[in-house]
């Protein structure tokens, strides 16, 4: 059975139905929550700085298309593994683009498309399209890896941290606590100040600006959730 399920996920037309559908759900909970931002102005606030680099933690991520607007482009990076063919099918559905390969930057960084995928972050960035990505290191949940400060460092582009909280969700009990958006409650888009790494950064300033991203996302998702009357477990787990 197992095996079967496994080859079921594998197939294409199961992966587009279910990437389809899951395009179909975010955009119900979108228009069935009350959304707001705050900062009210951050779209104007960094549109100057723009395109940044869009960073946000892993299992708080469904939402994410949502924040780019019309006249503005963005694209993701999303894993190359079968679970990313279906995130990849869901966004792109939601007019968003896409890098595939892993923010993995240990011995899987290659096999993973890893060096690929960071050249054309630093290609998007240089087009001047928004670039979205997790900070997490992977398989640690709510821990800022170097690889986005790197991507900063190389393409002169700051780093904004966000969040998106609803009131009403489910929590999975996987790695990262991921949040499934619910529909009928009310949402905010969170945004905290930008950080802008320096191109001649060393480790130990690298390091710095590391932790500072970290502090950022835990205080901007921390903020989402209080402003929809809720707790961010997700600090807790």
């Amino acid at each position: 059975m197992k095996t079967l399920l496994r080859n079921l996920g594998r197939s294409s037309w199961v992966q587009h139905a279910v990437g389809f559908a899951a395009a179909e759900f975010l955009r119900l909970v979108w228009w069935t929550n009350r959304f707001s931002l705050d900062p009210p102005n951050v779209y104007k606030r960094i549109e100057p700085d723009m395109p940044v680099i869009i960073a946000f933690w892993h299992g708080q991520h469904f939402m994410m298309p949502f924040l780019k607007l019309k006249q503005y482009s963005a694209r993701v990076l999303i894993s190359r593994h079968r679970d990313g063919e279906i995130n990849a099918i869901a966004a792109e559905r939601l007019n968003i683009g896409t890098v595939r390969g892993s923010g993995d930057h240990g011995t899987a960084f290659h096999r993973k498309g890893g060096v690929g995928a960071f050249k054309m972050m630093l290609r998007t960035l240089e087009d001047k399209i928004n670039m979205a990505l997790t900070a997490d290191v992977p398989k640690v949940a709510r821990k800022a890896g170097l690889g986005i400060i790197m991507l900063a460092r190389e393409s002169g582009r700051p780093i904004l941290p966000v969040a998106i909280a609803t009131s009403r969700f489910k929590r999975l009990n996987n790695w990262d606590r991921s949040v499934i958006h619910l529909p009928f409650g009310r949402g905010v888009i969170a945004a905290g100040d930008i950080i802008w790494v320096p191109p001649d950064a060393d480790t130990e300033t690298m390091q710095t600006l590391r932790a500072q991203l970290e502090e950022r996302l835990n205080e901007v998702t921390r903020r989402a959730y209080q402003l929809v009357g809720r707790t961010d477990e997700g600090l807790h787990a």
